[in-house]
This record gives C-alpha cells, sequence and structure tokens, in this order.
C-alpha cells in the first residue's frame, strides 16, 4: 500500500466513524452530542504528541483545536475548519442505514458523508500527517473540529469568536465546500467557495381569532391566513441582482453563448429559469441571483386541537440575501410578498448575518492553485459566492481569508453532489477522499513549508 493508498483508509475509516458517532443537530441546544466526533478527532490527532485542547460550551458539545507552532510569528497562520455536526434524517427516504458508514460500490454512505464530515475527516488525517512526517510551518497550522455549524454556530464558531478567540484565529480558513470540476475535462474549472450568500431567518407570527371548529363560516383562522402567507412567499418573485462573481460563475459551466447571455441579463433571467429543464440547476442559478424565501416550519404556542381553530400560527422562514442587503431590505422585501397580510403578521428575528466574501488575490489562493495543479495539471480555479452559509463567515467577522476549499473527483457530478446536502442517501466516493487529504496536506506545505 502507498502512503497515498494508506492516507486514503484513514480518511475512509475516520468518516465512517463520524457518520456512526450520529451527532444529529435539530436546532435544540442539548441536541448534536458532538462531544463522540470530538473525543474521536482528539484520539486521531493525539497521537502525534500534540497538545488537543476542547472546549464544552454546552454539555456534550464539544470542539477541538490543535495547532503546530510556527516558526516565524510573523508568518501567516493557517487553519484547516470542519464541523463535526450533522442535520436529521427521514430514514424512510434512505436506502441503506444512514448512520452505517457503509462502502457501497466506492462510496460511504451517511448523513454527513457530504455535508461536512468528509472534508472534517480528510483535515483531521492531513493534520496528523504532517505531523507525523514532522512539518515546521513558518506560521501555526491549526485543526478545528467545530461544533453546532448546522444551527447557526451559537455553541460552536460563534461561542468561539466570543470567548476565545485567540484559540481559534488564524489569518487564513479552509472549509466546506470547494473543489468540484466544471466545464471543459481537459481543461476544467474547479470551483472554490470564496463568499456567501447572508442569513436572515425570521418567524412570521400569524394572528386571528380562536373559536370552535364546528362553526368555520366567516372564521378568523390564522391557520388559514398562514397557509395564504405561505403560498404568497412561494410565489414572490423578486428582480434578479448579480453580484461581482456572478459573470465569472456563469461562464465557468461551459454553457453556449446565447444561455450565458440571458443568464447575464436581469430582465430576462427570471422568465428563462421558470423554464429550465434541469430544475436543480435553476434552482442554483436562482439562488446565485435573487434573495430567497423559503417557509420550512409551521407551529404554534400552544398545542393545536382538532375542534379548536387557531388564533395564532408561527411560521419560521429561512431566507437568504444578497451582498449589500440588510435588515431594512428584508423588511421592505417581506412586505412586497405579503402585500395586505403584512400587517397581520408579526415578524421576529431568529438569525441575522450579512453576506460575506475573501479577496483571491491572495498567497492561499496561490497555494490552492498549485495543489490542484498537481493531480490536474490543465484545471483553473473558479472564485464562487454559495448560497448556504458555513462557518467561513465568523471568521471573515474576525477579519480572516476563508475559503470553502477541498477536491473532488471529476466524476462526481455537481448537481448530484449538491442535492445530497441535507437529502436522501446521502454519500461521496471514495476517490474523492484521497483528493481531498493529499489536496490539504500540499496546500499547507505550499504556503506554510
Amino acid at each position: 500500500m502507498t502512503p497515498s493508498d494508506a492516507l486514503t483508509q484513514e480518511t475512509t475509516e475516520l468518516l465512517q466513524q463520524m457518520i456512526r458517532n450520529e451527532c444529529v443537530n435539530d436546532g435544540q441546544v442539548d441536541s448534536g452530542n458532538e462531544t463522540r466526533n470530538a473525543d474521536v478527532l482528539r484520539q486521531v490527532i493525539e497521537g502525534t504528541g500534540l497538545d488537543v485542547q476542547s472546549w464544552e460550551p454546552v454539555d456534550n458539545r464539544a470542539s477541538v483545536v490543535a495547532r503546530i507552532e510556527g516558526s516565524d510569528p510573523n508568518a501567516p497562520s493557517l487553519c484547516l475548519m470542519g464541523h463535526t455536526d450533522v442535520v436529521p434524517v427521514d430514514r424512510s427516504g434512505w436506502l441503506h442505514d444512514p448512520f452505517g458508514g457503509e462502502i457501497i460500490d466506492g462510496e460511504v454512505w451517511g448523513r454527513g458523508a457530504v455535508d461536512m464530515l468528509n472534508l472534517t475527516s480528510a483535515m483531521a488525517v492531513a493534520f496528523r500527517h504532517l505531523a507525523d512526517t514532522g512539518f515546521k510551518p513558518k506560521g501555526d497550522l491549526i485543526f478545528f473540529g467545530v461544533a453546532d455549524e448546522e444551527a447557526g454556530s451559537k455553541v460552536g464558531a460563534e461561542w468561539f469568536k466570543d470567548n476565545e478567540p485567540d484559540a481559534i484565529y488564524a489569518d487564513y480558513v479552509m472549509t466546506e465546500n470547494g473543489g468540484l470540476h466544471l466545464g471543459d475535462p481537459q481543461a476544467p474549472t474547479i470551483v472554490m467557495n470564496v463568499g456567501e450568500k447572508g442569513i436572515a431567518w425570521r418567524k412570521l407570527k400569524v394572528k386571528g381569532t380562536p373559536g370552535h371548529g364546528s362553526r368555520p363560516f366567516r372564521a378568523d383562522n390564522a391557520l388559514i391566513r398562514a397557509a395564504a402567507v405561505v403560498q404568497r412567499l412561494a410565489e414572490y418573485r423578486p428582480p434578479a441582482r448579480f453580484h461581482e462573481l456572478w459573470r465569472h460563475q456563469v461562464e465557468s459551466f461551459g454553457l453556449d453563448e446565447e444561455t450565458n447571455a440571458i443568464l447575464l441579463n436581469s430582465d430576462k433571467i427570471n422568465d428563462y429559469l421558470e423554464s429550465f429543464p434541469i430544475a436543480g440547476l435553476a434552482g442554483h442559478f436562482w439562488s446565485c441571483t435573487h434573495t430567497t424565501f423559503s417557509p420550512n416550519v409551521i407551529g404554534a404556542e400552544q398545542t393545536l386541537k382538532t375542534n379548536v381553530i387557531p388564533g395564532q400560527i408561527e411560521i419560521e422562514v429561512d431566507i437568504r440575501t444578497l451582498p449589500g442587503e440588510g435588515p431594512e431590505e428584508v423588511t421592505a422585501h417581506l412586505r412586497t410578498a405579503l402585500g395586505d397580510l403584512a400587517d397581520h403578521v408579526e415578524v421576529t428575528e431568529l438569525i441575522t448575518h450579512p453576506a460575506s466574501m475573501s479577496q483571491t488575490n491572495t498567497p492561499l489562493w496561490d497555494s490552492i492553485q498549485r495543489a490542484v495543479n498537481k493531480p490536474f495539471p490543465t484545471a483553473s480555479l473558479s472564485p464562487q459566492l454559495i448560497v448556504g452559509f458555513t462557518d467561513s463567515r465568523v471568521y471573515r467577522e474576525m477579519g480572516a481569508v476563508a475559503y470553502g476549499a477541498g477536491l473532488f473527483s471529476p466524476d462526481l457530478s455537481p448537481i448530484e453532489f449538491s442535492e445530497r446536502f441535507h437529502g436522501h442517501n446521502e454519500r461521496i466516493d471514495i476517490e474523492s477522499l484521497g483528493l481531498a487529504t493529499s489536496f490539504f496536506i500540499d496546500v499547507a506545505r505550499d504556503l506554510q513549508g
């Protein structure tokens, strides 16, 4: 077995173990149980003789930090940051056990195989390998296995920023989720995420008048009004807005000139995407160019009963904002979308973070390019703004340059990959695990060696 094969096997086995630990974060403060994965990561890294520290802001929700001290205090530091929690699953939709970590046809199956235990495992094995081989970085090299990314980072990266910033700060950060191949296979573009949309989660309280379910005629039913609110949000079509990376993103897909021209025309893109034949790609293009509204949770402060007309319904809406938009713009969007219903809705803030972006004229970007070109000599990098959120935003708020960076197999379809996030049958091929592990080793050596 070659050293590369051995590292791939280590990453594969670590990923399987982390999947099986079932660190499911449902947004409640007592969920997650990330200490299980933190303990596994500690075991992997402690064998190097390095000091591995852990913090547990909430019981059973630990994060781990390890550091290889740099030789030059003025040299830039680098952090490999991977989160250890995963989102809940609907087991009935899976072909295989979502927490089995099984290898099937060259792929590791399980919740977190894509988001993002694959890269967290690769980072840990790469960090361990660098320590084992006596790597002496110029600046500090940090590994950060962090909890609670999937629910907004309150007991994860946000907690560290507010309470232990020195433990995790680095000048440069790599986290999820870049490394997919686009365009011409002979000269591909490989995407790296340099920015992300903002988050503006809101709770909408829809008021009505309680009453008896036997007398629904002309009743003031909050649930019926809430249904209308949800429908209007689903049908809302704000105008397209193009951020500074949009042209580059469009051109990286290798589409024909006519399609490119439409995607770059704010007056034509909406109608075009309504009838675009590939739903997954249309959804991605739409999210890249619009503020989006996804009503995902409905409930009530009091238990609902079949024969009681509800007086209040709550709707939680996942809103993702474009660069330059803040709370005032979110409020304006909601009023436009809801129209005359807006006065019947009370809006409260759940989470707000603006869109963020890091520049690409950095030594880390150059190191990433060289690391990518080792296995793929003709590939060029494509900076992207992603529509989800990661812990990159926390580091950017601290003043760091943060990229979603990795490396995957050219056989992995970007559309299929994106559909596995938070979906059924999440899985990752073993070739990609090996590529990612080598990639993190190569970037660290190039940037800090």
